[in-house]
């Protein structure tokens, strides 16, 4: 980036704060003096307070009550332009990267002369590099346009793709697999990054499962996207079906890139966007203030001190990990039909059911997302895709249960990826104060999360163990039962930061006004309410019997 450039980057990030300071905030309520026990599980106990201005949640509405005519057209417009586009990019991308299972049974594994682990050392050496290529972005997300930064790399990727068509060894599939890897690193944190910065609490998790609709869509077009290619392409040129696979992919995917420097309109401070109305950036700017939300201020080594002093990046790496490693590893259901159906003549068909899986895992994307959302309960939805998740894994530990059981099991299979757009739509929330600290977090919980499935697999998931895979089902149980307890550790820690939020908002006012739950001890608000003093020195309060407004 330029000189020239970065001063304008500087200029618009300081109108986009100025702007800011003049934005009226909704009215703060007062804390209810008798506090039940069971408002722990309540995870927006204290937003309602300073968000809602009293006004009772009803689930079945799409959009919340407090919004405006006009903030309905504008999240309407950002469905239209942010979320959809995700959901495509991703549909692609698992089209592309899924397709190595697919083609490992399809005659790839007999051209290249594979065996033993090279199926499972293929899928590690594609986790290698979204992992190591992850690092910059980092410090890259609050700085670059990420409507040039994730289009662009979405061409990268289908050029790979388009690559390992001409693979003819081993050595070199696994260096194409490397690289796709690497062009996909900013894609799964920077599409969070991007809803996280334009979607509020309550909405994201909608999005974030619209956006991961896309993974399921794409896991079940490549199998009936190989099967149809072996049916009517094998050996059209002289190029074998599982070949053509990756070239069909690559001519998809490029265009889908180029139509994500059209539609995609970057982050609220740096928006750029034919669609884009004034009316529209005020609306953003006016939204990422309720939500409390900050423009980037630059990158500094005060947001590393932070994260290492902090308990967000313990926990979230902890919870992130664990998550990673709670499902079967990929091809799992494929190999166990193959070696339930071995002959030749069943491949087409087995790449046709491979689909049935990721069609369900649609299904529990919808309910995780968007009952998270419109019940407003992000523990309770996340926790029953991994009871559901937990069981079939159990099911697959004992093996020896009748093949219904099984085809049960591995059918629900992907009730365990449905809680992903809930995880980081709630770890988004939780570091949505500060946007470089952010960035980080959300980044070094992906990579540490990604890099602990670039071992963990050559452990538990043999392709040598197929079908079988003892340890690796006992594992994932294991893992599958601890993620539901640490859930539980993120919502105590997320509770304990809304509630001193809210008391840095209630903090401005004299709380004599106010009658306060006897949790909450007259010197404990005194001590948050000095520190909340010094950070708004320039703040005007006005004040009534019952509420506040920051101007």
């Amino acid at each position: 980036m330029g000189v020239e450039e970065k001063q304008v980057a500087s200029s618009n990030n300081e109108a986009f704060k100025e702007e800011n300071d003049d934005i009226v905030l909704p009215a703060v309520l007062p804390l209810s003096k008798n506090r039940p026990w069971y408002k722990f599980f309540d995870e927006y106990e204290y937003r309602d307070l300073y968000e809602r201005r009293g006004v009772q949640h009803k689930w079945w509405r799409w959009f919340d009550e407090n919004d405006t005519p006009e903030e309905r057209r504008y999240i309407l417009k950002l469905d239209i332009l942010v979320t959809s586009y995700c959901f495509i990019s991703y549909w692609v991308k698992n089209m592309d990267s899924g397709n190595i299972n697919n083609a490992y049974i399809s005659g790839m594994k007999t051209d290249l002369n594979l065996g033993g682990n090279d199926l499972v050392h293929l899928q590690v050496m594609f986790t290698l590099g979204g992992v190591i290529c992850q690092i910059p972005f980092t410090y890259l997300f609050p700085k670059v346009r990420m409507n040039w930064l994730i289009p662009g790399m979405d061409i990268i990727w289908g050029l790979f793709t388009l690559a390992q068509y001409k693979a003819q060894s081993r050595r070199e599939l696994m260096a194409y697999r490397f690289l796709v890897g690497a062009a996909e690193a900013s894609f799964f944190p920077g599409v969070h990054y991007v809803l996280g910065s334009w979607f509020k609490a309550h909405e994201i998790q909608r999005r974030g499962g619209i956006f991961y609709f896309g993974l399921m869509l794409g896991g079940s077009t490549t199998g009936l996207l190989q099967s149809a290619v072996l049916k009517s392409l094998d050996g059209v040129h002289g190029i074998a079906g599982w070949r053509w696979v990756f070239i069909i992919d690559a001519v998809i995917t490029i265009p889908i890139g180029f139509l994500g420097f059209l539609t995609w309109p970057g982050t609220p401070d740096k928006i750029q966007s034919l669609f884009f109305s004034q009316k529209d950036k005020e609306i953003a700017k006016r939204r990422a203030k309720i939500n409390g939300s900050k423009a980037p201020k630059g990158f500094s080594w005060s947001v590393v001190k932070k994260a290492l002093t902090s308990w967000h990046l313990p926990v979230l790496i902890v919870w992130d990990v664990l998550f990673w490693n709670s499902g079967t590893q990929a091809g799992v259901f494929l190999l166990w039909l193959k070696s339930v159906y071995p002959e030749e003549k069943y491949v087409p068909w087995i790449n046709r059911i491979s689909a049935v899986p990721y069609a369900i895992g649609i299904g529990f994307v919808f309910i995780a997302c968007f009952g998270a959302d419109v019940f407003r309960s992000r523990w309770f939805f996340l926790n029953l895709m991994q009871l559901i998740n937990w069981i079939n894994l159990v099911i697959l530990s004992i093996w020896k249960v009748s093949n219904t059981a099984k085809w049960y099991a591995f059918f629900t299979q992907y009730a365990c990826w449905a809680m992903s757009s809930v995880l980081y739509g709630w770890a988004n929330d939780i570091l949505r104060h500060d946007d470089e600290y952010r960035s980080l977090v959300l980044i070094l919980m992906n990579l540490m999360a990604q890099q602990s499935i670039a071992w963990t697999p050559l452990i538990f998931w043999k392709t040598t163990s197929a079908p079988k895979y003892q340890m690796g089902f006992i594992y994932a149980a294991i893992i599958t039962f601890l993620i539901i307890l640490w859930t539980f550790v993120v919502l105590y820690f997320f509770k304990q930061d809304e509630r001193a939020y809210y008391f840095e908002k209630l903090g401005q006012v004299d709380h004599s006004e106010y009658e306060l739950d006897d949790e909450y001890h007259e010197s404990n608000v005194t001590q948050k309410t000095a520190a909340s003093k010094n950070r708004h020195k320039k703040s005007e309060v006005v004040i009534n019997s019952h509420s506040i407004e920051i101007k």
